[in-house]
């Protein structure tokens, strides 16, 4: 049902779409003394953020971590009182399981770009790792404004490096295709980085030298670690991440905002030079600003008639869906479990493409189911929407199936359920980053009107976080100048 359904009609700004980067908007507005009203089609908020249980245990049923060396998504948490329940992983400790074994994940690399051969021994084939060592003999790669991350690394190092390690990591971020993710987009330092550098091995240390390593730090910097965390470049929240988009909501209420679920907005119009109409179905609001943090395809929609240009190119962004399957067993039934899981390269022909050993990542998961073992598998990536559209009781089979050849699981699950995330993970191929720029020129002559979500500027929750504050940022900036424009200043 609605939440706060007592709402004017005129507030200062309305919020279009519920997501983590929505929520982050409205909370940086209420927090600025904004009238704030979010309006959210779905019958909660949250977006891909998802707390649930099976067999009685906590888990994740969306995203499970946030990426600790950027700042906002932890700030954001403590900010609305979560930062007691912020914890870094029990084990960080990965495999890749690669022609039939599971290999430790190789250290010294930028999202699987080695700087040195000796960091894949094991992983590759002898030939393999000798090839990574005769970058530095070829001559510089023009990249230019743009480059696959794919086609680059298999130039400068072998095919091998990245089907086996660049394609499984970054497929487990994007649910994309290596050849075709932006290079800018997806791990910006490495890009900047390879540009300056004569060799990509130079390029591979100079990011690790400076510590900015990630795959979401197009949207800003920083190294910010939350309180407790001990330097882990990752974090949880106790009960599970999914519980953020509650916390942040319960901060905006309390802060004098309204919430709407089950609210679709079917019309976006400027009503003159210092106002909109946004309309729904049993209502319209005349705010001063709009934040609109949906998806591309909602987006485009509700532009169609303001920014024909922006919503020409948002319906031309594709995305990803993916399931995700959580399966809880009886901790004595299972064999021992490396580390925090594996991630699987599509080569090998597979049908997962990660599994999280979830009760030995997160203390809270064991803790509050002691006497079981939860583990979560995953399947989708672009061009894979088959995979998705399986039975639930398929994909769990497959699951097992896979499970028991790389670990030795023979186990049935006590309660397993699949969660589906369709056109979950906007695409970031080559060039995306020049038509985020495009689109936003084009919206620049709308006043009052700011863009937010995974589709601008990183897919993780901290850029996501990063998105929806600028956002409101814009909106405060151009409310405190007077200015129409302000808002869209870059």
């Amino acid at each position: 049902m609605n939440a706060n359904a007592q709402t004017t009609d005129a507030p200062d700004v309305v919020v279009i779409g519920g997501g983590i980067a929505g929520l982050a908007a409205a909370h940086r507005l209420v927090t600025a003394g904004k009238r704030v009203v979010l309006l959210e089609a779905g019958d909660r908020v949250g977006g891909k953020l998802l707390a649930g249980e099976i067999a009685g245990a906590p888990v994740d049923l969306g995203a499970e971590s946030l990426l600790a060396r950027r700042p906002e998504a932890v700030a954001l948490a403590e900010r609305v009182g979560l930062g007691d329940r912020l914890q870094a992983p029990a084990t960080t400790t990965a495999s890749v399981w690669s022609r039939g074994a599971l290999v430790p994940m190789p250290k010294g690399h930028v999202m699987g770009v080695p700087g040195d051969g000796r960091a894949v021994e094991g992983l590759l084939s002898a030939e393999a790792v000798a090839r990574v060592g005769r970058d530095r003999e070829l001559p510089p790669t023009e990249i230019g404004d743009d480059i696959a991350i794919g086609a680059y690394v298999a130039e400068r190092m072998g095919h091998e490096v990245v089907d086996r390690l660049v394609e499984p990591l970054l497929g487990g971020v994007y649910a994309g295709d290596a050849y075709r993710i932006s290079m800018r987009a997806a791990v910006p330092a490495l890009f900047r980085a390879a540009r300056e550098h004569a060799t990509l091995t130079e390029a591979v240390r100079a990011v690790q030298q400076a510590g900015a390593a990630g795959p979401s730090d197009a949207a800003g910097g920083g190294t910010g670690l939350g309180t407790g965390l001990g330097g882990s470049a990752f974090a949880g929240i106790r009960g599970g991440v999914g519980t953020l988009p509650g916390a942040v909501a319960d901060a905006v209420r309390a802060a004098g905002g309204t919430i709407l679920t089950r609210t679709p907005v079917t019309g976006l119009r400027r009503t003159g030079p210092d106002g909109w109409e946004v309309t729904t179905p049993d209502r319209v609001l005349t705010p001063g600003a709009v934040v609109l943090a949906t998806p591309a395809g909602p987006a485009a929609e509700l532009l169609a008639g303001l920014a024909p240009a922006a919503a020409t190119e948002l319906s031309a962004v594709e995305y990803a869906s993916m399931a995700l399957m959580t399966l809880a067993f009886r901790r004595a039934d299972l064999p021992e479990l490396p580390g925090s899981g594996f991630l699987v390269p599509p080569v090998d022909g597979h049908t997962i493409k990660a599994s999280t050993f979830a009760s030995q990542k997160w203390q809270w998961i064991a803790d509050g189911a002691p006497d079981l073992f939860v583990l979560r598998t995953s399947v989708g990536r672009y061009g894979e929407a088959e995979q998705v559209d399986r039975e639930d009781s398929d994909l769990v089979d497959v699951s097992l199936k896979d499970l028991a050849a790389a670990t030795g699981l023979a186990a049935r699950p006590v309660a397993s359920t699949v969660t589906r995330w369709i056109g979950g993970l906007p695409q970031y191929p080559v060039g995306h980053l020049a038509r985020v720029d495009r689109i936003r020129a084009a919206v620049a002559g709308l006043p009052r009107l700011a863009l937010a979500g995974a589709v601008y500027e990183g897919v993780g929750i901290p850029a996501c976080v990063a998105s929806g504050e600028r956002a409101a940022d814009e909106i405060i900036a151009t409310s405190e100048t007077g200015d129409p424009g302000a808002g869209h200043s870059r």
